[in-house]
């Protein structure tokens, strides 16, 4: 089958062959025919080494498709989670062959513990879906279960990525009142508008806001979408005593971010991660997906952004062609 493949640990370029092999469906595995994968910020951190994962290996963690085989085996999810990533489930020429995060969706096939295969409608097009798996899931869930985001309060995403731009959907969806992107990438700033953000600057202009929306005493909620330790420290300062900063973006294990004793003492804010928006994927799918079908979070409108075409129709087209893979760098 045709999968695109990462040689080795910080290469820039994937191979695309048409010569890879699953192996075998072992006990408590799913085979899954792909039909459509997103194309997420984290694939990038796999192949440059931020994020740890053996090569060579498949790219891609949030896909679609079709369940073709299945057995019931019940796991733990420590189990389920380390070791699934452990397992080479693809083969090239006889040799293992991983897949990112214990998937590999830039495959046209791949094997995954059945707990991972969520069963959703089947009105809802795989290219929807496929960004539901980790993108839109990460930053809306970081916004609705992590932070709990309240109606009525003020919120700043720094980083307006695939991630951030969920964040700011996620914090729109709750009712947020003042919604600040904060991005140095002038393009990205234009589309956080487009998905909600109320106010869209450059870090230079942030205290600026934060005057002007708080009168200075801070946002309730900071999101971080970036993974960077300047910018977390960053989004703590811009929280008001006693609100909550978020970090959603993947730091190196090597950097280190650093309070003193006495802020964090004296500003009681709530400063917490969130791993893969606090989802439980067998409730959190439908809902991402009943909130797409209401017209609450424009999923479309995320496609036509990662691939870079302002025409919907035409990103699906290209997705579905396999642009996105070719594409996984520049993103």
């Amino acid at each position: 089958m045709r999968a695109a493949v990462l040689r080795n640990t910080g290469d820039e370029l994937l191979e695309v062959r048409d010569d890879v092999e699953l192996v075998d469906v072992g006990p408590g595995q799913v085979k899954v025919k792909i039909e459509a994968t997103g194309v997420c910020h984290s694939d990038v951190s796999g192949m440059s080494g931020l994020i740890p994962q053996p090569a060579p290996f498949v790219p891609g963690h949030e896909g679609a498709g079709i369940v073709c085989v299945k057995h019931h085996q019940p796991h733990l999810c420590v189990n389920i989670q380390f070791a699934a990533g452990a397992i080479p489930n693809f083969r090239i020429d006889g040799a293992p062959v991983f897949g990112f995060a214990g998937t590999g969706t830039f495959a046209e096939e791949l094997l995954l513990p059945h707990q991972a295969a969520i069963a959703i409608d089947k009105d809802v097009p795989f290219e929807i879906a496929s960004l539901v798996g980790c993108g839109v899931m990460t930053g809306v869930g970081a916004a609705l279960n992590t932070a709990k985001v309240t109606a009525g309060s003020s919120v700043v995403v720094f980083g307006c990525g695939g991630v951030g731009i969920a964040a700011i959907q996620g914090a729109r969806v709750a009712g947020a009142s003042e919604i600040v992107a904060v991005d140095l990438v002038d393009q990205k700033l234009e589309d956080a508008k487009r998905f909600g953000a109320t106010h869209a600057v450059k870090p230079d202009d942030l205290e600026a806001a934060k005057q002007e929306i708080t009168g200075g005493d801070g946002f309730d909620y900071a999101f971080e979408a970036i993974g960077l330790p300047q910018t977390m420290r960053n989004a703590f300062d811009m929280t008001r005593r006693g609100g909550t900063t978020c970090i959603i973006g993947v730091g190196a294990m090597d950097k280190q971010v650093s309070f003193n004793a006495f802020e964090v003492f004296f500003a009681e804010k709530n400063f917490t991660g969130s791993y893969y928006g606090s989802a439980d994927v067998r409730s959190d799918f439908d809902r991402m997906l009943s909130l797409w079908k209401n017209g609450r979070l424009d999923l479309e409108g995320m496609i036509s952004r990662r691939i870079g075409l302002d025409d919907v129709n035409d990103a699906v087209a290209a997705l579905k062609a396999g642009e996105a893979i070719r594409q996984v760098i520049s993103f």
